[in-house]
């Protein structure tokens, strides 16, 4: 039952998909609004179906790959539908499904593992360093999804596209006010999740620093970020800079901590 859910789960956030990029190819203003409902339903089947996981004799491992993208895309999708309750930018669900419907597609093709050792010794911390730094990286997520509509965005106005001006994208100063706070908060979270991941560490075989693929690649991926928001609050960065920075930032993340996933 579980894997039916993750798969319908996935089915929905691709009807989500479809729908946004209609509504731009069209264009049409109503299909975001259709396609963000489309995206609630997916995050209610998708908490069901980790309800599902979980009710399992021996629930999968949060600290494996898929699961772990799962859970990105679930919080991702969250803090998306979250923020618009704060900011009038549901245009950016197209971006933020196909995003979700990755996430979740991979844990559906991912057969449930088991628990490994260094999760067992240390559940409480294991289990905060996951939520937090998934949490984390699907809110610098959105603030890269953020950056590459007000990059399209800025540029349409520059070229004075009349086409791509009528595409129903939220304005430049939505999508920067997007950028700023998604961007506050991933940071933070990420930040959050390297401290509870040392503690998970250190707790588990008491040592400060794991070493390996995956550590380091996080630690670099902070540095990184750090760079970023010091850039954006510290040095005053101009918007379309900091939209740049933050699509920049969040290709590296990917390829660093997803990348080093894949070759531990």
């Amino acid at each position: 039952m579980a894997l039916e859910l993750h798969q319908i789960t996935a089915a929905t956030y691709l009807l989500a998909a479809v729908v946004a990029v209609l509504g731009l190819v069209v264009p049409a203003p109503r299909a975001s609004r259709v396609a963000v409902g489309a995206l609630g339903l997916g995050l209610l089947l998708h908490t069901l179906a980790f309800l599902s996981l979980h009710a399992q004799a021996q629930p999968p491992a949060f600290t494996e790959l898929p699961m772990a993208l799962s859970l990105m895309a679930w919080l991702g999708t969250l803090s998306f539908l979250l923020l618009l309750l704060v900011v009038r930018g549901a245009g950016l669900v197209v971006l933020v499904a196909p995003l979700a419907f990755a996430g979740s597609f991979a844990e559906s093709l991912a057969l449930p593992g088991v628990v490994d050792d260094l999760t067992r010794a240390s559940p409480l911390w294991s289990h905060l360093h996951v939520l937090l730094a998934s949490a984390g990286l699907a809110l610098l997520g959105l603030a890269g999804a953020a950056g590459v509509l007000y990059v399209v965005h800025h540029r349409a106005i520059k070229a004075k596209r009349a086409a791509a001006l009528r595409l129903p994208l939220p304005s430049l100063e939505t999508l920067d006010r997007v950028n700023a706070l998604a961007l506050t908060l991933g940071f933070l979270l990420l930040s959050l999740g390297v401290l509870t991941g040392v503690a998970w560490v250190e707790a588990a075989e008491q040592r400060m620093w794991p070493g390996g693929w995956h550590a380091n690649a996080t630690l670099a991926a902070w540095l990184i970020y750090a760079v970023v928001v010091g850039a954006r609050f510290g040095a005053h960065q101009g918007a379309r800079q900091s939209a740049l920075s933050s699509v920049a930032g969040f290709v590296v993340l990917v390829v660093a901590v997803v990348g080093a996933g894949m070759l531990a």
